[in-house]
């Protein structure tokens, strides 16, 4: 096909909704109509199973590496050259929906079928990737394929590591066919790639709000955790006076509201605080909390809003446990800096989406990504779909087809488009 030719390709739209529903169907929940498709379950298991056979089908070479990360290439006509990467993943979170990640891996398999459709060929080799465990799951490694992918994982992570039922991490990787005893070697080099794209839906509602059909991500947000302990002094909560107590839950409570409080007034919109987890000792209706535990996540796209928000916060918290008559410790749980992905990837995928005829804005993730990871290997870009009401990680997840092609159909043209623009 010539140049011409190939920028006039588009993906089937009426085929990719059928292969979403497909997918669907593996760990669907028929009382609550979500799916349960944890990572390394039989229903995950059984649609790897699936994606590989639509990959043999399409005559890629199909493998999975030491990391159980699925691979399917599609030689180039310059077979040397670095490869463009592109996909996500299609595990779940418990009760998810199914567009979280799969819609990425599908619209990746869709572009590999609308090239051996039209026979087209390309310089660079392409590879599809669904990577594994990307969602937090059961043994406690999230975006564990793209971590093993880009050398941030090791044989010693995986050591002794088990589920909540006691099966082994390294068991449990054997049977998708992964390689604990070789992990090393899932690991690629910058040399091997050339660029790596993903689609994935927002998430969110910035897209909808705006009635914008395809999202351009400019960075992945910075994920910042840590445990803070309350400790005041457990007593009667009948006979202690209210000027006499040291309640570390009311001490706690007052601490997470400061926090929203500084997480609501940052002038960025996409600084967002959250405290997800809370126990309480001794948490009995006729005792005063002696000790109080949280934990506190604050993500944002740059770290100086991060740190802006954790300095202001420590002020206030040691103010508030001052005078109370409470102690405060806090522990470091994660501190992963924002990843920017590539300007070059940012401006092809605008411009090509501008080709296309298709509005566009531009946005940070404020989710975690397999991308966030690459980016530390090779050029990334990523690409948002708008979801319905904002909803994700539960049945009622949703996204229009109209929005999915359209996001298919940039991601197609940029392949493209890099496949040709990109230096031998």
């Amino acid at each position: 096909m010539s140049g011409m030719q190939l920028k006039e390709l588009r993906i089937n739209a009426v085929r990719l909704q059928k292969n979403i529903e497909v997918l669907a169907r593996f760990g669907l929940n028929e009382a609550t109509g979500g799916l349960d498709r944890t990572t390394f379950t039989a229903a995950e298991l059984a649609a790897r199973e699936w994606l590989e056979d639509q990959l043999f089908r399409l005559q890629l070479e199909v493998r999975v590496d030491e990391a159980a990360n699925i691979w399917g290439r599609r030689s180039g006509s310059e077979d040397a050259l670095p490869v463009i990467a592109f996909g996500s993943h299609i595990d779940t979170v418990p009760n998810g929906g199914k567009y979280d990640g799969a819609l990425g891996v599908l619209l990746a398999l869709e572009v590999m079928q609308v090239l051996a459709d039209h026979n087209a060929v390309t310089r660079h080799p392409l590879e599809l990737v669904s990577f594994s465990a990307e969602e937090p799951n059961p043994f406690g490694l999230s975006t564990f394929g793209s971590r093993a992918v880009s050398g941030k994982l090791s044989r010693d992570d995986l050591t002794g590591v088990r589920n909540g039922q006691g099966q082994l991490l390294t068991e449990a990787l054997r049977l998708a066919g992964g390689n604990p005893g070789r992990f090393e070697r899932a690991r690629r080099t910058p040399e091997e790639l050339a660029a790596f794209l993903e689609v994935h839906i927002e998430q969110g509602k910035r897209l909808l709000s705006r009635g914008v059909p395809v999202g351009i991500v400019t960075a992945i947000t910075g994920i910042y955790r840590e445990e803070v302990t309350v400790s005041g002094e457990a007593n009667h909560a009948g006979t202690t006076l209210m000027e006499d107590r040291k309640d570390a839950l009311m001490g706690a409570s007052e601490i997470m509201l400061a926090f929203e409080q500084l997480c609501r007034e940052h002038p960025a919109d996409d600084v967002v605080g959250t405290v997800g987890r809370i126990s309480n000792e001794p948490n009995a209706a006729n005792i005063i909390p002696g000790q109080t535990v949280f934990h506190l996540e604050v993500r944002a796209a740059q770290q100086e809003q991060k740190r802006w928000v954790m300095e202001a916060w420590a002020v206030q918290a040691a103010s508030i446990a001052e005078r109370r008559g409470l102690s405060l410790a806090r522990r470091l749980i994660l501190d992963q800096p924002s990843q920017p992905m590539a300007p070059q990837l940012i401006r092809l995928l605008a411009a090509q989406a501008g080709r296309l005829g298709i509005k566009t804005y531009p946005l940070g993730s404020m989710a975690g990504h397999d991308a966030a990871h690459m980016a530390s290997l090779t050029s990334a870009g990523m690409l948002f779909v708008p979801s319905l009401g904002g909803k994700s990680h539960c049945p009622e997840e949703e996204s229009r087809i109209e929005d999915i092609e359209q996001a298919g159909n940039v991601l197609l043209q940029s392949i493209l488009a890099l496949d040709v623009e990109l230096s031998p």
